[in-house]
């Protein structure tokens, strides 16, 4: 292989193709990045096994080849090296010898023959929406992913399609985040799917990068156990969580008896102080809602105590106590993109309380959280 690319097109290839590459592999080959050169393009791809993102970019290819090199290294070479053209040219497939203006360098490789790739199969449906949709699907919605890996069909988000609308949800079992929006041309009957933290986390970039560099599509194929997501030159393709997710709706209430809406901004800076009073191990906090007011309180056996006062909109006729945890309260009124927050009250204490965006987005998504109480 002998072909000259720009470092900056090679070091942004680098950068997708480089995250997914795990930093501890005890196969050695999974540490590496597969380099094909072939026409007038340089393809790069990495791989955990779970999910392999493949980058094309543009190349001068004087002889077409193949090789693999550490992808942590030969990344952060290529970020130190100057702009400008550079060269790549494999020796017998042993090593690649790396030029950049006046720096040169020589890297240990591994046979191509070896790099490990996931059998895409069929994909049964496919569909294209806009970068910004998709990243403000995840973004709405993957604060509440599990980390627990016992119940591992939680260790991702959900998405189908219910009532001709694309739906994203995630739960930990404490708080569960439900994004939806009127699907795209092509994804009714799309099967449900579970798409793991890890893949999720990139496509949110993918989608974040492409949304920034003025992308007007990303395209999602399924099937039953895998997904593939391309924009640009850019193709990721992720093993889904082979597991049930739970029936969600039966969590979400059908009725509430009162509703209160706070200023979003004077909220969050108050559970954070009131909250400063907890220990790492306790942190519940009391919320009494009453006609135009909210008091939060916090005990720390340890510590002492805090509560403040906030002025609310609506809210009950009589008294309504109940209990958070403080961080996951913060988290939800972090996830709602607005000035203004609705909270629906349940009619008993230990009952699941729904939040909403006081103003739905403009984009038309149509936002809601359930936060599980605490008893206080």
């Amino acid at each position: 292989m002998h072909i000259s690319i720009e470092r900056d097109a090679l070091h942004v290839a680098l950068a997708q193709t480089a995250r997914v590459v795990e930093r501890r592999n005890t196969i050695p080959i999974l540490s590496n990045v597969l380099l094909e050169a072939e026409g007038d393009t340089l393809t790069l791809t990495a791989t955990d096994l779970d999910m392999e993102v493949r980058v094309k970019a543009k190349a001068v290819v004087t002889q077409a080849g193949a090789i693999t090199v550490a992808a942590g290294l030969f990344s952060g070479l290529v970020a130190k090296l100057p702009s400008g053209p550079m060269s790549l040219v494999t020796d017998a497939g042993a090593t690649l010898s790396v030029k950049a203006g006046r720096a040169k360098a020589q890297l240990n490789a591994l046979p191509p023959e070896d790099f490990p790739h996931i059998d895409i199969g069929t994909m049964s449906h496919s569909f294209a929406l806009a970068p910004d949709m998709l990243a403000d699907a995840i973004d709405a919605v993957a604060f509440a992913i599990s980390t627990e890996e016992i119940r591992y069909y939680l260790n991702g988000i959900f998405m189908h399609v219910a009532d001709g609308q694309l739906v994203a949800v995630a739960t930990d079992g404490h708080r569960l985040s439900r994004w939806r929006r009127a699907a795209p041309d092509g994804a009714e009957g799309m099967p449900g799917i579970i798409v793991p933290r890890k893949a999720v986390g990139e496509i949110a970039k993918l989608a974040s990068e492409g949304k920034k560099a003025g992308a007007d599509r990303i395209t999602l194929a399924l099937s039953d156990s895998k997904i593939r997501v391309e924009i640009g030159q850019t193709v990721l393709t992720s093993k889904l969580i082979d597991g049930n997710f739970p029936d969600y709706a039966r969590v979400i209430p059908k009725d509430w008896t009162s509703e209160a809406v706070i200023d979003k901004a004077e909220a969050s800076a108050a559970i954070d102080r009131v909250a400063t009073i907890n220990s790492a191990s306790g942190r519940a906090l009391k919320l009494t809602f009453g006609a135009g007011t909210l008091k939060l309180d916090a005990t720390n056996p340890d510590a002492g105590s805090a509560s403040e006062e906030m002025v609310l909109s609506g809210g009950p006729d009589t008294p309504f106590e109940t209990g958070f945890n403080g961080r996951y309260l913060a988290d939800v009124l972090a996830a709602l993109a607005s000035e203004t927050v609705t909270i629906r009250l349940p009619e008993k204490p230990g009952d699941p309380t729904i939040f909403v965006p006081t103003t739905q987005p403009a984009s038309g998504a149509d936002r809601l959280v359930v936060l599980m109480p605490m008893r206080v």
